[in-house]
């Protein structure tokens, strides 16, 4: 980058400071954007040498002489300044493009291993993590886990274990990973991108570096992967594998692709059941790829815990279960929640972005003895209900805070018999009614342990 290249960050959130000094130290002249004055505020107070930054709270227009926008991920292309730096001509890119360009010109720049899917992104990476941290690499998590890339590459680490989502994705056209993962397609963000294929398409960039690695039990993944510019394409499957695949036989993990090594027995891997196996293949393929033993992958997925609010038990009473799946953002991944259980008092509702709960529903309805529903599109999944399970009692909570929670529990528990589950699985995102789905999963842990009399 020039000097004194002209250069617009939208958004001063998660990914703001690092993108800034990124352009700093590259000598670009940089405002800053964000509706949220108090973020600008806290970016400012983090970056060393900001005086020199142009800060402007809920900028409208694009500021002339603008010669590249960097956005942060969540901001669709049809925002009013995004479209307008489009129209002039002017490039758009994420801070997972801003990173890519920098490890383009290191003269040792980090491999890159990408995770990406509608569900289960962020265990694989914490698979994947721990299989590299068992093998001796310097290595971590990093992207839409928590950690932005540009901060990882701060720190210096040879190894990027990187979760991205489709947004991240959209604004990162020239990414090349070492090896790249697509674990599941299903609707999700479809009121961001607009279709499933844009969707989908925008997750299949994970497939254009050396090594492509899709879960083809997926059929739209499988078309993918075999629609994919990789010059090496991996399978990851449930069943027996082919050659070039990863999958399951006796009772064991198996590799087919990076030489004939049995990897690690089922009942050591965490989460089980099918969504977790097909994570932890999918973090093993990486692995491989990346020349890591069969032993170390055993060893790093045997280590590996997950992550909070991911069917996690809280509590169980009375031959009831209390399970926190708060992180069952969409419906693919609350039917995918639904499936571990057969007796099951739901707790759901959110913001659905656009996802069609009906396949979801007619699937889950012979498991439900109960619903619970909370947030903004309550009443969509209602309808849906009445649809596919007109004989499951339902009821809606209103409210729009953390009591909304406690009353849904208590509804949940006095329509849950011993042997059933209550879940949260909410099957939509968290945001109307939460900061985030940590936010959702706090509060119904907190409602189950003291309706239930134990300490929060």
């Amino acid at each position: 980058m020039s000097e004194q290249r002209r250069v617009l960050v939208t958004g001063a959130g998660v990914t703001g400071p690092s993108v800034v000094r990124a352009l700093l130290a590259e000598g670009a002249s940089v405002t800053v954007t964000d509706a949220d004055a108090s973020r600008l505020a806290k970016l400012a107070g983090g970056v060393d040498g900001f005086g020199g930054v142009e800060l402007v709270t809920g900028l409208t227009e694009l500021p002339a002489g603008t010669d590249l926008v960097v956005t942060s991920p969540g901001w669709p292309p049809s925002s009013p300044l995004l479209a307008a730096a489009a129209e002039a001509g002017v490039e758009i890119i994420g801070d997972v493009e801003l990173a890519w360009r920098q490890c383009q010109r290191m003269a040792e720049p980090p491999a890159w291993l990408i995770v990406t899917g509608t569900n289960g992104k962020t265990t694989t990476v914490g698979m994947l993590a721990s299989i590299l941290d068992a093998a001796g690499l310097d290595a971590v998590a990093c992207g839409n886990i928590g950690l932005p890339v540009l901060e990882a590459l701060e720190a210096g680490h040879q190894v990027l274990a990187v979760e991205l989502s489709s947004f991240q994705l959209h604004w990162a056209p020239s990414v090349r990973p070492a090896a790249g993962a697509l674990l599941n397609i299903a609707e999700d963000h479809l009121d961001w991108h607009g279709s499933l294929e844009a969707y989908a398409q925008a997750k299949a960039r994970a497939l254009t570096g050396a090594v492509a690695i899709g879960g083809v039990d997926d059929p739209y993944v499988a078309k993918l992967l075999v629609n994919s510019p990789s010059p090496r394409k991996i399978g990851v499957t449930l069943d027996e594998p082919l050659t070039d695949q990863l999958g399951v036989l006796d009772g064991k993990l198996v590799d087919r692709a990076f030489g004939d090594a049995d990897l690690v027995d089922v009942a050591d891997v965490t989460p089980g059941g099918p969504p977790g196996l097909t994570d932890a293949l999918v973090a093993a393929a990486l692995a491989r790829a990346y020349g890591v033993s069969a032993q170390a992958v055993a060893d790093g997925l045997r280590a590996f815990q997950p992550g909070a609010h991911r069917a996690a038990v809280v509590a169980e009473l009375g031959g009831v279960r209390y399970v926190n799946d708060s992180k069952a953002t969409n419906p693919h991944a609350a039917a995918a929640s639904m499936r571990a259980h057969d007796r099951v008092v739901w707790i759901a509702g959110g913001l659905l972005k656009g996802a069609s709960v009906d396949e979801l529903v007619a699937e889950v309805a012979p498991r439900l003895a109960g619903v619970v529903l909370i947030g903004r599109d309550r009443d969509v999944i209602a309808a849906a209900l009445a649809r596919h399970a007109p004989d499951v009692p339902v009821h809606q909570v209103a409210a729009g805070d953390d009591g909304a929670m406690t009353r849904a529990v208590d509804l949940a528990g006095a329509m849950a018999r011993p042997g059933d589950v209550v879940l949260l699985a909410p099957a939509a995102a968290s945001m109307d009614m939460f900061t985030d789905y940590g936010h959702r999963g706090r509060a119904f842990t907190e409602a189950v342990l003291t309706r239930l009399g134990l300490p929060t």
